[in-house]
């Protein structure tokens, strides 16, 4: 059987760039070369994309330093829908560069906006490629925490109380904490107004959600533009740096307990890893504690739980998979309360695949070990193709 090439993509416009070139270079390495050929493919943060002809070595600088990790210029490169999978050199000229390889299948391993949040996924749709993770639909309910949360709560699934503040001057309702259902304890609270000028009264939200509060971008991972807050000077300060990354912020209450992590995998019939625990270091777990400080978090892989109460996080985390219309992977992430009730935070549908990251780890303790996990993740993205590509294009009566 011929090898496959798999196309990575990696890089991306997005904040989180850095941590999306570590997870390419630990698949690169781990790929089983006897089925595929890895073929690296970077985006650069202003979108362009380039192609390299060697390892990471060649296409990624500092590879074994996160906080200077970047990828190399390459040769410029363009997937267009009617490239029948090869990449061309159509960016800064019209030739076609012939030891462009033809790619099979693609594995998009980009976090964040411009690559974890739909965009890409609609891209590699129209150009007829297998690619690995979630769909268009799935992608983008994942990637934004208010709509994740407002679905979520709608199926019946346990969320926490939020606030929605928007970057213009028009009123804004929030997440069940805004009077529109049903949250942890049952109450409802009155809607907040919000603009651009004037986001909610510090006193409001301390009110509505308690102290402290987490203040984030809607739509960014990996703890990008978070903060946690106490006070009225702080909150200012957090709304302005999380409206650095994006025009809707989502402002959440603390949820004492244990984090506790589950990893998702499948299409159809998904299945769930074994529970992970973090112990952040710091206030919480932070952008530097996932993928830089290796004594950032202890992570207690499977976590010390009775059994009903893993059998509930596994159950949860494939029910979130599946609301969410989210294929191929994703991880969920809960919190434990101290009275054993299971709370949903939020899913990552193209989880971290650093050294340090939880996603293989939790697979890897489940009996599912790196290079296998790459393995199914490819397969599994050819067979929602092979599916999908049955279905009718036109109706004829």
């Amino acid at each position: 059987m011929a090898k496959l090439n798999v196309g990575i993509l990696c890089g991306g416009k997005s904040a989180e760039h850095e941590v999306s070139l570590q997870s390419a270079i630990n698949i690169y390495d781990a790929i089983d070369r006897e089925k595929y050929t890895p073929v690296l493919i970077g985006i650069d943060k202003s979108g362009g994309w380039n192609f390299g002809s060697g390892g990471p070595k060649q296409c990624i600088g500092n590879p074994e330093n996160p906080k200077n990790i970047c990828l190399r210029p390459g040769r410029a490169a363009a997937l267009t829908p009617e490239s029948a999978g090869r990449l061309t050199g159509a960016v800064r000229d019209s030739d076609v560069v012939q030891d462009f390889p033809k790619l099979d299948v693609i594995f998009p391993i980009l976090h964040g906006p411009f690559g974890e949040d739909g965009t890409v996924q609609g891209l590699l749709k129209l150009a007829n490629l297998p690619f690995v993770g979630s769909g268009v639909l799935g992608s983008a309910v994942g990637m934004d925490k208010d709509v994740m949360k407002r679905l979520l709560r709608d199926a019946g699934i346990p969320i926490g109380k939020f606030l929605v503040i928007r970057d213009g001057p028009v009123t804004y309702t929030g997440g069940p904490a805004a009077g529109m259902g049903p949250v942890d304890d049952g109450k409802t609270a009155p809607a907040f107004a919000a603009s651009k000028f004037a986001a909610p009264k510090f006193d409001d939200v301390a009110a509505e959600l308690g102290l402290p509060v987490f203040v984030k971008p809607a739509n960014m991972g990996s703890s990008v533009g978070v903060s946690k807050v106490n006070g009225e000077e702080q909150y200012r300060a957090a709304l302005e740096e999380a409206f650095r990354f994006d025009t809707k912020v989502i402002v959440e209450e603390n949820i004492p307990g244990r984090e506790i992590e589950c990893s998702v995998l499948g299409n159809e019939n998904p299945i769930a890893s074994v529970p992970g625990e973090i112990r952040a270091a710091n206030e919480f777990y932070s952008y530097e504690a996932k993928y830089i400080d290796p004594d950032g978090a202890a992570l207690e892989i499977p976590a010390k739980l009775p059994p009903e109460t893993t059998r509930q996080i596994q159950s949860l985390a494939v029910k979130t998979f599946q609301v969410l219309e989210c294929s191929g992977l994703s991880r969920v992430d809960f919190f434990l309360k101290d009275n054993d009730r299971v709370i949903v935070n939020e899913i990552n549908t193209m989880p971290g695949f650093t050294k340090i990251s939880m996603y293989p780890k939790l697979w890897e303790a489940s009996g599912i070990g790196y290079a296998e996990l790459i393995d199914r993740l490819i397969q599994l993205a050819i067979e929602r193709f092979n599916r999908e590509k049955h279905l009718a294009t036109s109706y004829q009566g």
